[in-house]
């Protein structure tokens, strides 16, 4: 059986530092196996992976980068995530969906509410106290997402299979 996908959004360079070094300051060294990102499905079908691929690359071209809004943090619980919003994304992780529909884990089936995660994995009482501090000093950041990005899931770290940028250029 082929290793599961998953499929993030590829932000811009500057955006992707800076949520890397919030990830890397604040996710517990020892759980923290992957550079900072945006997942749209956490678990696709590897056996399908040629279709996928195809789906992915003929909707890139067709696609603008994204105007990303990192509005706000979320409390996890056990972590802290940062809000995103972004109409556009969200539209096509919908069209994906419905293209993908019968392979959609339920994981994947719920509502999508685009985050990075930036720790996750600690005390609760750790993560509130990250959440205060970042809620008393928030401000708004803005940033694009460039393209997707397809890994394979190898139980720790992922490993890339696909990138596909946003080529639309407008009219």
């Amino acid at each position: 059986m082929s290793s599961p996908l998953i499929l993030t959004l590829k932000l811009d360079r500057i955006t992707f530092e800076v949520f890397n070094e919030l990830r890397q300051q604040h996710f517990p060294p020892e759980r923290n196996f992957l550079p900072a990102h945006i997942t749209l499905f956490h678990a696709l079908p590897g056996e399908e992976e040629l279709s996928i691929q195809q789906t992915l690359q003929s909707l890139s071209t067709d696609t603008a980068s994204l105007p990303l809004l990192f509005s706000k943090p979320r409390f996890l619980g056990k972590g802290v995530a940062i809000e995103v919003k972004c109409s556009e994304l969200v539209q096509l992780r919908q069209q994906l969906a419905a293209t993908w529909n019968m392979w959609l884990s339920q994981q994947d089936q719920q509502r999508y509410q685009p985050h990075v995660t930036i720790q996750n994995k600690v005390t609760s009482e750790e993560a509130r106290q990250l959440y205060n501090q970042l809620v008393s000093n928030w401000d708004f950041i803005n940033g694009y997402g460039e393209g997707l990005l397809l890994w394979y899931y190898k139980g720790g770290p992922w490993e890339l299979a696909g990138e596909f940028n946003f080529e639309y250029g407008g009219a």
